[in-house]
C-alpha cells in the first residue's frame, strides 16, 4: 500500500483572507436558505469528479468554528474517494464504516482537531460496495446523533452523476449544496446533477462555484481522481 499523500489545511488557513470572507458569506447565505433553526445537516457533493467539494466543506467547516463560534462537525460520506482525513493529516480508519457497518457510536469515533469547535468523523476502512452501507438504519442514527451534539453538520459525499450515493443521502438532510468547477463543468452536466438532486427530494440550496479566477484553494485535481470513479484501498 503507497503512503497516502497528506496536508495540513490549517497552515493554509487565513481568517482574514477573501476567500475566508467567502466562506462567511456562504455561510450567511445557508442560514437564510431555511427558515428557523432548520439549517443544521448540510451535504456538499458536486456533479463530477474533482471539482473542488472537499475542500469547500473543509474550509466552510473551518470557518464555521472558527470565526461564527459554532460547534461544527465535518463527516466523511465519500466512502470510495476520501480525502478529509489527508487535509487534515488525520488516520483514515475508524470514521463512517465502522459506525454503520460495527454500531460504534459518534462519539468513539469523532477525531478532535486543533480548532475549539470543530470535529471530524473520516470515512473509515475501505469497502468494496460502499453505497450498501448508506442504504440501512444505521445512517439515520448517526445523523440523529450528531444533530444531538452539533450546531452545524458538513457532510462531503461522492459526485452526483458517477454513483448513486448521494441519492441516497439528500432526502435525509436539511439541505444540500453542489459545487461546481469554473471554467470545467459543462452547463449539461451541473442541470443534469442539479435535476437528479430535485427529483430526489433533496432540498436543494443551490451551488458553489469554485476556483473562479483561482480565487479559492484547489488541491486536488483530474490526476488525483482519474478518470475511473471506483472504491481504492490507500
Amino acid at each position: 500500500m503507497k503512503k497516502e499523500k497528506t496536508i495540513n489545511l490549517f497552515e493554509f488557513y487565513d481568517q482574514e483572507s477573501p476567500y475566508a470572507t467567502e466562506f462567511r458569506r456562504l455561510l450567511h447565505n445557508m442560514n437564510g436558505a431555511v427558515s428557523g433553526d432548520k439549517t443544521k445537516l448540510i451535504l456538499i457533493t458536486s456533479a463530477m469528479l474533482a471539482e473542488g467539494k472537499s475542500t469547500i466543506a473543509s474550509f466552510l467547516a473551518m470557518t464555521a468554528a472558527g470565526k461564527k463560534k459554532r460547534k461544527t462537525l465535518l463527516v466523511d460520506c465519500d466512502l470510495r474517494r476520501p480525502t478529509i482525513h489527508k487535509l487534515f493529516n488525520l488516520p483514515r480508519e475508524r470514521g463512517v464504516v465502522e459506525a454503520l457497518t460495527e454500531k460504534k457510536s459518534l462519539k468513539e469515533l469523532t477525531k478532535k482537531t486543533s480548532q475549539e469547535y470543530l470535529d471530524i468523523v473520516t470515512a473509515g476502512k475501505a469497502m468494496v460496495q460502499p453505497t450498501d452501507i448508506f442504504d440501512s438504519n444505521a445512517i439515520h442514527k448517526l445523523l440523529d446523533e450528531s444533530r444531538f451534539y452539533y450546531d452545524l453538520i458538513l457532510v462531503d459525499c461522492a459526485p452526483v452523476l458517477p454513483v448513486s450515493d448521494p441519492m441516497l443521502l439528500a432526502p435525509l438532510m436539511d439541505g444540500v449544496i453542489m459545487v461546481l468547477k469554473a471554467g470545467s463543468t459543462q452547463k449539461e452536466v451541473a442541470e443534469r446533477a442539479t435535476m437528479l438532486l430535485k427529483n430526489n427530494k433533496a432540498n436543494f440550496l443551490g451551488i458553489v462555484l469554485n476556483n473562479l479566477s483561482n480565487a479559492l484553494p484547489y488541491y486536488y485535481n483530474e490526476s488525483y481522481y482519474g478518470y475511473e470513479y471506483k472504491s481504492r484501498e490507500d
